[in-house]
């Protein structure tokens, strides 16, 4: 998880390139978290298809109606 949240920063500091990289073979079970991070860096980075993908992940980890909608809303908005 630490990992993950370095990421993020590291997204928001500016480099989403750098911080889709620190994904690179991380593993985080049952959670929806990893891919709509990894969702969130691709469309900053303009990689709609792929980010199409890693939305749709995430939705089938999602557990509570509220984050489900948020993704759904973030998968269209591009």
């Amino acid at each position: 998880m630490v990992r993950l949240n370095r990421s993020v920063a590291v997204a928001e500091a500016g480099s989403p390139e750098a911080a889709l990289s620190l994904l690179d073979g991380l593993a985080i079970r049952d959670s929806h978290l990893l891919p709509a991070v990894r969702a969130e860096l691709l469309t900053r980075l303009g990689r709609h298809d792929e980010a199409t993908k890693a939305f749709d992940e995430a939705l089938t980890l999602v557990r509570t109606n509220p984050e489900r909608q948020h993704l759904l809303r973030r998968r269209t908005e591009r």
